[in-house]
């Protein structure tokens, strides 16, 4: 069995007592890739997996815990890992993506990642950040607060994680692969998941059914994760209620709703309360996509089983005669649900839990995040919009993935020929963003970078292009949290849109839905020096190139430099 903790104590504690850890400690694990046999909608796939475990194995520690991984590679392809919100403070060459951070970890090696998590509490979780592998390579990363520091709410009960995901029947790799060489969209997934299992609306699935099982007037803390590979998901539970008290391991003032919206990369806290006596029924809990582009997708929805431990009789005897409640789930392309949803969410900004959002900022940047295409090479026929290949891109400019990992390109002085520090900070052919589109669909392929001196109070203006269709875009930022202090629907107007921008208790996450025809602000201090990846989690866009990264430089003091790379850093 994998996933096991090896702290280094005097007195071993299991995994799965949360709150028996010591603080300040480190914790060690140990993951294996390798393939496993699982079994999913009637068929048996062989999978990619951590220590043969899908999802993959819990992290757990505590804010201010050293935390050492040790991947050892057993499968054919390459590999890396992200820890994905972690703020990896001094410590980018333990961030994962491959070839920003690190060359992929390969067959029959190994590296470790050694981080320390500080500041930070509640819900993260890792994956595999190469190609279209972290469709099963995933699991959560369990932060507690440190010893004798309470929630800011009730004490939950018991604390589950919840993490949707997305099941192929066909190979990912295969079919990223056929897409990228085609030009045209990738096939969609066959189900979602709800803990690696689909559930019972789909064929062959009704034993592969999450359950929660709960008792009445009990407080739950609940950890979503939404770790689908190309959707944003709805999810409601019937008949109850739910408490948002964290997004991306950020404290929020608390606020209720019946229905979240998570988009891919994002995690939300929420507390189940649930009812005082014994209800006569069982209840289904579902997720199912919010869909803003014109493309192929999964229109499917999985679901899950909310029951009531009842001591006198066991769940399944109970489950047959009780009358079963479903949850009324917004529209798939409810925008407007989305939008008042994220307007939802404001730091606690208390003395305890400060919202420090820059007041005044250093360096402000507009960019356009969008489709294109690149033109069909020769002799060859392509699937995209006019027989061109489909693409994304910043400001224009589609990703080029380099051959040579760019942290340690610019750590070394070499990086000549692996990058360029010229990404615009405007868009260089300015046009109506949410209009007509333009005629020219055609982006511009590089590997470009953001310069930035350490401290930099950074505003940055991400707005949505209709050039293939309007679509929201969860965007990613590696090494750091933002704040959200502005967003709108149309074009982002300079002169008006700032005035209204919240700099008092701003949300502060790790990922955000640009708005689907709109704009969105963030502001952030570039505090942490070296290379940070900024990308559409929205895995079929970063393979089309919608992404960039910020090459932030050294401080002058010691504890504002990037240390040396470990030893055993991958070559590639």
């Amino acid at each position: 069995m994998g996933g096991i903790l090896l702290l280094a104590l005097t007195s071993l504690c299991l995994l799965s007592d949360l709150l028996c850890a010591e603080a300040g400690i480190t914790r060690h694990y140990k993951f294996n890739i390798q393939l496993q046999n699982v079994t999913r909608l009637c068929r048996t796939k062989t999978i990619p997996t951590i220590n043969g475990q899908f999802p993959g194995p819990k992290i757990v520690a505590r804010e201010g815990d050293n935390v050492v991984i040790k991947v050892v590679n057993h499968i054919q392809s390459n590999m890396s890992i992200h820890w994905h919100g972690i703020r990896q403070l001094q410590t980018g060459w333990a961030d994962g993506p491959a070839y920003i951070t690190q060359c992929p970890i390969q067959t029959g090696q190994t590296y470790v990642y050694n981080f320390t998590v500080t500041g930070q509490r509640g819900t993260l979780f890792w994956h595999a950040h190469i190609s279209w592998l972290r469709s099963t390579i995933y699991g959560p990363i369990l932060i507690l607060p440190a010893r004798g520091v309470p929630y800011p709410f009730t004490k939950p009960h018991k604390e589950i994680p919840i993490i949707f995901g997305e099941w192929f029947k066909a190979d990912t790799e295969a079919i990223i692969k056929q897409a990228l060489q085609t030009g045209g969209g990738p096939n969609v997934s066959e189900a979602y998941t709800i803990n690696g299992l689909p559930g019972p609306t789909y064929n062959c699935s009704a034993k592969d059914t999450f359950k929660l099982s709960v008792e009445p007037g009990k407080t739950y803390l609940l950890r979503f994760i939404n770790a689908a590979l190309n959707d944003e998901l709805f999810f409601s539970i019937a008949n109850h209620s739910l408490t948002v008290v964290e997004a991306d391991a950020v404290y929020v003032k608390p606020f209720e709703t019946e229905t979240l919206l998570l988009t891919p990369g994002q995690t939300t806290n929420v507390l189940l309360n649930t009812k005082s006596e014994y209800p006569n029924a069982t209840f289904l809990m579902a997720a199912k996509p919010y869909v803003t582009g014109q493309g192929t997708f999964d229109n499917s929805t999985t679901a899950g089983l909310l029951e009531y431990k009842h001591p006198h009789s066991s769940v399944g005897v109970r489950m047959k005669k009780l009358p079963l409640f479903k949850p009324t789930l917004p529209a798939l392309n409810d925008t407007t649900f989305a939008a008042n949803f994220s307007r939802k969410f404001r730091s606690l900004a208390n003395a305890q839990f400060p919202a420090n959002v820059p007041q005044t900022v250093d360096k402000k940047f507009f960019f356009t995040i969008g489709l294109g295409t690149d033109p069909c090479p020769k002799n060859q026929t392509c699937q995209g919009p006019n027989g061109t290949k489909f693409a994304a891109s910043i400001n224009n400019i589609s990703f080029v993935q380099p051959t040579t990992a760019l942290l340690q390109s610019h750590f070394f002085g070499q990086s000549f020929g692996v990058y360029k520090t010229d990404f615009p900070k405007d868009p260089t052919t300015p046009f109506n963003y949410t209009g007509t589109p333009p005629n020219n669909t055609m982006v511009n392929n590089g590997t470009k970078v953001v310069v930035l001196s350490f401290n930099t109070s950074v505003e940055l203006v991400l707005q949505d292009t209709s050039i293939l269709g309007a679509e929201s875009h969860p965007l990613h930022l590696h090494g750091f949290n933002f704040f959200v202090v502005g967003q709108g629907f149309g074009n982002f107007d300079p002169r008006k849109d700032p005035s209204k921008y919240n700099l008092v208790d701003p949300v502060e996450r790790n990922t955000v839905g640009i708005p689907s025809g709109g704009w969105l602000a963030i502001r952030f201090r570039a505090d942490n020096p070296g290379v940070w990846f900024m990308h559409c989690h929205l895995e079929v866009h970063t393979s089309w190139g919608l992404k960039m990264a910020w090459l932030v430089l050294d401080g002058e003091l010691p504890n504002q430099k990037l240390p040396p790379p470990p030893a055993d850093l991958p070559k590639c």
